[in-house]
């Protein structure tokens, strides 16, 4: 029995019966809660309102009605539920372990830098494909260091994937991803017909040189373990290298999502400290007002300063991204229409007869949104079909940002290179601060924390491009992610296609309606700010359900039958 199995009381099966049972009341019946409720004393009326919005959604979500009063009297983290413990947060869940990195980094500025953040690998996941190979990859090359005589005991390598990469890591590809890393490939560079190659022949075998001696490692080597258990993270994996019985090496690991990685005992590598330090879109729009720079500029003197870098090397760098991007667009547009794309759902790709009928649209505004939503379909259905993709911020929102990229590009606006260029780094600075201050990991926070990043991060993006102000691109952002709060991950069959691959195109249209909105609107009267919402977004994902956060256990992936 694995140290995580989940051990399920007799007291705690009873209150689960409890939950089961019909509800008399009507769920929708609000006229108790829709009487006035007066704001606490020396309590901020607008924080309060934020918290009572929260509050209802997660009533909404989780069935359980905690009124705006109680809430603000209990600021804290919601208790842990009297239900088995799941992955992340709420009910069905436990916290993440205090101890991971993306945990403590809350507490200090925002560090992240470009080439951390926007990652090119395989799809269809950062956290369940680019995150299991960077780990194996790492635990073979630690295997490599060991001594002589250590390596010459070697019989095998073993790798266990527990939490959301067991629940979802077959759809996921996970098992093929981390034996590439096993065998020394990394998400950069690996061919996806490799992977490909596993899934059509799992049988093979792969001789791994470890000194002077050879251990052979299959798909069996890769154990889909324990589902529910207490995990410092809802990602976590166990590295393994065994001597017959006796263990020679063991890590665990955790994918924290967006391809970043932790282990037990993980020590961030030492960094410079930012010119402008900010945790806040508050505090990053006051260096750019103060100074009278744009967000972009504040970015770029970062990207400079904490990983030393010259502004040539910064921009040759999103210079590669912006080319990776197009080209994940191009390769999915030129699929043929009647393509399927791997698994049980037989979904086949439509990235390509959306956009030739879009072309053929009478308007040129029905043109233009079908023409952006068939860009997005093509670059997440190259990310469904395990090719490479680029995390912004993640695998399963990778058709958000390139669609955008493309669009204000060679495929539309035909904007300069350097209005794209300053557009990725106020896009990263998004990006950056909901992985500071909430998640971007949706076996953490549901979908909200993919497709809702990608577009707030798509909508600075085009606003940037065009020229905004500060206040616009904010508020561009901040409306983008206040439309995809609440917004569950319920892969169907545990595959990146249905419903991940029409949430890219819709996250794509909602950043470009989001740009419209802010870029015509008065910013002042703008009501919420990016960091209310992002607050709003990490206290959503804490009372989510565990059965929406990337485990395949509600939502479409109970309700879609396949026949």
């Amino acid at each position: 029995m694995s140290k995580y199995e989940n051990k399920i009381s007799a007291d705690k099966l009873s209150s689960i019966e409890q939950t089961c049972e019909p509800v008399q009341d009507d769920p929708f019946d609000l006229s108790d809660q829709l009487k006035p409720v007066a704001i606490p004393h020396g309590v901020d009326r607008r924080a309060f309102l934020m918290r009572s919005a929260v509050v209802g959604a997660a009533a909404v979500m989780t069935g359980r009605s905690v009124s705006a009063v109680a809430a603000q009297a209990k600021p804290g983290p919601i208790p842990a539920s009297a239900e088995p413990k799941g992955v992340a947060g709420g009910p069905g869940n436990v916290e993440l372990s205090p101890s991971l990195n993306v945990v403590k980094e809350q507490k200090g500025p925002v560090m992240t830098t470009l080439d951390e953040f926007y990652k090119v690998g395989p799809g269809p996941s950062s956290s369940h494909t680019i995150g299991p190979m960077r780990i194996t990859y790492d635990f073979y090359q630690r295997c490599t260091k060991l001594p002589a005589d250590q390596l010459a005991k070697a019989t095998a390598l073993k790798v266990y994937l527990f939490g959301s990469l067991s629940a979802t890591g077959k759809g996921h590809g996970t098992e093929r991803a981390s034996l590439a890393g096993l065998v020394g490939k990394e998400p950069a560079t690996v061919d996806p017909a490799f992977l490909d190659g596993l899934r059509d022949n799992p049988d093979q075998s792969f001789p791994v040189k470890l000194g002077a001696k050879t251990v052979n490692v299959t798909l069996k080597d890769i154990v889909f373990d324990s589902v529910k258990g207490d995990f410092p993270h809802p990602n976590t994996m166990t590295c393994k290298l065994m001597a017959g019985d006796k263990v020679l090496l063991e890590q665990e690991y955790y994918s924290v999502g967006g391809g970043f990685i932790e282990w037990k005992g993980y020590t961030p590598p030492k960094k410079n400290p930012p010119k402008y330090p900010y945790s806040t879109m508050k505090e990053l729009r006051q260096h750019a007002d103060q100074n009278k720079l744009t967000i972009a500029q504040v970015i770029l003197a970062n990207e400079m300063a904490i990983p030393g870098k010259t502004e040539a090397e910064v921009y040759a760098f999103i210079d590669k991204i912006i080319n990776a991007m197009v080209a994940t667009v191009k390769s999915g547009l030129a699929v043929p229409d009647d393509s399927v794309l791997p698994g049980p759902i037989k979904l086949h790709s439509k990235a390509a007869t959306v956009y030739k009928r879009a072309m053929d649209d009478k308007y040129q505004a029905d043109r233009g949104i079908g023409v952006l939503s068939a860009y997005a379909l093509a670059a997440s259905e190259e990310n469904g079909r395990g090719h490479l993709v680029i995390t912004a911020p993640t695998g399963g929102s990778a058709g958000v940002m390139p669609s955008l990229v493309y669009g204000l590009g060679e495929g539309g606006r035909k904007l300069p290179l350097d209005k794209i260029r300053q557009g990725m780094l106020a896009a990263a600075a998004i990006g950056y601060l909901c992985k500071h201050n909430a998640t971007l990991s949706a076996a953490e926070g549901g979908c909200q924390a993919e497709i809702g990043v990608a577009s707030a991060m798509a909508a600075a993006l085009v606003t940037t491009a065009y020229d905004a102000e500060s206040r616009v691109v904010e508020n561009a952002a901040e409306s983008a992610l206040e439309h995809h709060l609440g917004m569950t991950c319920d892969p169907v069959a545990g595959f990146v296609q249905v419903p991940c691959i029409e949430r890219c195109a819709f996250g794509a249209v909602k950043a470009w309606t989001a740009y419209a909105i802010a870029s015509n609107e008065i910013a002042s009267r703008h009501r919420v700010d990016l960091d209310a919402t992002i607050t709003a977004m990490a206290q959503t994902a804490k009372d989510m359900n565990s059965r929406y956060k990337e485990t395949s256990e509600g939502g479409l992936a109970l309700s879609v039958t396949l026949c």
